[in-house]
């Protein structure tokens, strides 16, 4: 994508947002425009939530889950894009979202979201190779004696997280090389995907599409318990794109390596998000309308995407596809790993972390990324996939309650900061808006609206049979409340600010020497 060339005097901007800030250019700032959309475009990556969750929608009200649910979900997302644009481009930093909840808010606001984020980050990563372990499984495992056992998918997230990571510590040119090429992978498949679905497809009834037919309960798969409310199974089937259109907030998180940060970044949040919602959006309702038997698709249950694929599809053409989603889920596990280790060197940066913050923030000179926060995220992943597999609940796997926790974990990370922000807007802690921004009405009405989206997260994440979400969710934040009382509130000071900022020059010009960073 050509656009203007990354002048000095460009850089030297960034440079004096990032100082006025109190932070130091430790960072490689290599990211263009669409690198930035390209990171976050990865993460959300329809190709694996939308495929892996794809039962949702069906084996909820059936075809209308896909037609009109879809368009539902993305429209929440889509709030909370929007509404954390405006304030990434007022605070472009590494960790947006954990810097916007302590300086709009305070210190504990802005604790509160980086644990939040973070836990969200670290267990969505895990949730994502363990979803690319089933999806293998179901395609080429046959070949490779790969069933999809317990240990197996421990075996196989734990090595494509280390070579996730190893990407990531060699340079963000590395990464970022690699998710524009998702961009460009996920968009192309996407395409043959659909034009597959529609060219194969027994006959095409559009009306499906917005036609609510009650799968719940053993009709469905059991994908949802039985429930003769529609409304309520309407709700549910939003699981499916809310899950799906989540990690915008890595454009956020890389924006200290991203060339004119005030505006790409926000840019990058909210097309991300567009792209994905309406390519999406095709994707879905071709593959819904490709269904020979709609209610024979649904009692298949999480099974139906691959039995609808088999059924219809040309035996080389489906192997291609499945190739090309699978390169395509690879890759959003690596953005994923990138998203987390920022947010991680970010919040160790200011001291947030109790033990170990000061290796956790140290940026290699020789590859310019955070590579003890890369590999300590790694770890940490592979630490939860490892739990999540060998630990039931009754018959449930904590996999699939923690799944639900991590939907939580995250939007709760997006609603604080946002709160916080749209009641400091105008301010004194936020008296002016950055480059991109929305009129202060329309920016205030569509933070109103991400609230009560949050609302409705929360409600579909714990409903039944995920009732334990719940309890996950209130322990954290009891958990939380007390480390913060007994210990935070006293040892975290937060990021600099006002005078700390000042005093910082020094430090900021011997982390930039250490780096190698010019500063142009």
């Amino acid at each position: 994508m050509v656009g203007k060339a990354y002048s000095d005097k460009d850089h030297h901007e960034d440079l004096k947002v990032l100082h006025g800030m109190g932070y130091a250019q430790e960072l490689s700032r290599s990211m263009s425009k669409f690198s930035n959309f390209a990171i976050s475009f990865s993460i959300i990556c329809i190709l694996s939530g939308g495929i892996n969750s794809f039962a949702q929608a069906i084996s909820s009200v059936g075809g209308a889950g896909a037609g009109i649910g879809w368009i539902v979900g993305c429209t929440l997302s889509g709030m909370f894009a929007l509404s954390m644009a405006q304030i990434a481009s007022a605070f472009p930093t590494a960790g947006g979202l954990y810097h916007w909840g302590s300086i709009l808010g305070n210190r504990f606001w802005g604790w509160l979201t980086a644990w939040l984020n973070l836990l969200g980050l670290i267990t969505v990563l895990g949730a994502i190779n363990i979803g690319t372990a089933y999806f293998f499984a179901g395609t080429f495992g046959s070949w490779f004696g790969f069933t999809g056992t317990d240990m197996q998918v421990v075996l196989f997230v734990a090595a494509i997280t280390v070579i996730q990571a190893i990407f990531n510590h060699i340079g963000i040119k590395a990464t970022t090389f690699l998710t524009d090429i998702s961009g460009y992978i996920i968009f192309a498949t996407t395409a043959v995907l659909v034009v597959a679905c529609l060219m194969f497809a027994p006959a095409i009834d559009i009306s499906r599409l917005w036609t609510f037919t009650n799968y719940s309960g053993e009709v469905g798969g059991n994908v949802f318990p039985q429930s003769d409310s529609m409304g309520y199974l309407f709700l549910l089937c939003l699981l499916l794109p809310v899950y799906t259109i989540t990690g915008y907030d890595a454009s956020a998180h890389t924006s200290e390596e991203t060339k004119n940060a005030a505006t790409s970044v926000p840019r990058g949040i909210v097309t991300s998000v567009f792209w994905s919602s309406i390519v999406g959006w095709v994707m879905i309702c071709a593959i819904t309308l490709a269904i020979p038997d709609l209610a024979v698709a649904a009692g298949q249950g999480w099974s139906m995407f691959f039995a609808t694929m088999d059924a219809i599809l040309p035996s080389a053409l489906k192997l291609a596809i499945y190739f090309f989603i699978f390169i395509a889920q690879l890759l959003c596990g690596l953005a994923t790993v990138t998203s987390a280790s920022r947010m991680l060197f970010a919040f160790s940066r200011d001291d947030g972390v109790p033990v170990g913050s000061k290796a956790l923030s140290t940026v290699s000179p020789k590859y310019r990324t955070p590579v003890n926060a890369i590999w300590t995220a790694t770890v940490l992943c592979i630490l939860y996939v490892v739990l999540a597999m060998t630990i039931k609940v009754g018959e449930t796997s904590i996999y699939v309650i923690v799944v639900n926790s991590t939907l939580v974990f995250l939007f709760l990370s997006f609603t604080v900061p946002l709160i916080a922000g749209v009641l400091a807007f105008g301010g004194p802690k936020w008296p002016n808006p950055g480059p991109w921004a929305m009129s202060a009405g329309v920016y205030k009405l569509v933070t109103l609206l991400s609230v009560i989206g949050m609302a409705v997260i929360l409600f579909i994440a714990i409903a039944p049979p995920n009732e334990r979400v719940l309890y996950v969710v209130l322990g954290f934040l009891a958990l939380a409340l007390i480390l913060w009382v007994v210990v935070e509130r006293r040892r975290f000071e937060g990021p600099p600010t006002g005078d700390r900022i000042a005093a910082r020059k020094a430090i900021i010009a011997a982390a930039e020497r250490a780096v190698g960073e010019t500063g142009n």
